[in-house]
């Protein structure tokens, strides 16, 4: 059995990535006195998390409403095929469109689940019918939009 990569982290590495899902963008300086300790050794895990794959990386956070890009839309999709290089050609095709932000490969009755940020639904519209629908191999598309977001964070529960 081997041993789990999150058991070699302690109770200070989980702090720190905690105080990161808050605010990336705090200086070392900030971050070490709220962990407690000093600047070099509060790096060198930080480093260390960033190197063995724990941090993927570090973003800003823009509202979609203030970007007029307040439309949030799920969409399901079927696929007619279900070879490898079908799924491989979807996933890299999905990757190219900047409208979709997150896609899960599913369970159940649906193969896919996208969620796409729009400007509005005319905005939608146009985007299904000149990219979504020429994804490969889309047997169905299911489209709901999202009435309001009631919780959305980025935070792991850690």
């Amino acid at each position: 059995m081997t041993e789990s990569r999150v058991a070699s982290l302690d109770a200070i590495d989980f702090k720190i990535l905690r105080e990161l899902q808050v605010d990336a963008s705090m200086p070392i300086e900030i971050l070490a006195e709220r962990i407690g300790l000093s600047h070099t050794p509060c790096w060198r895990r930080l480093k260390k998390m960033e190197d063995r794959g724990f941090i993927r990386g570090r973003v800003v956070l823009l509202s979609p409403e203030a970007l007029d890009l307040g439309v949030t839309v799920f969409a399901t999709i079927t696929l007619k095929a279900h070879t490898e290089d079908v799924l491989l050609a979807f996933e890299n095709a999905v990757r190219q469109c900047q409208e979709i932000v997150e896609c899960f490969s599913m369970t159940g009755d649906r193969d896919y689940i996208l969620r796409i940020v729009v400007g509005s639904v005319a905005d939608y519209e146009k985007i299904l019918k000149e990219k979504l629908l020429h994804l490969p191999e889309v047997a169905s598309i299911n489209s709901a939009f999202a009435l309001k977001e009631i919780k959305y964070t980025t935070a792991l529960p850690i």
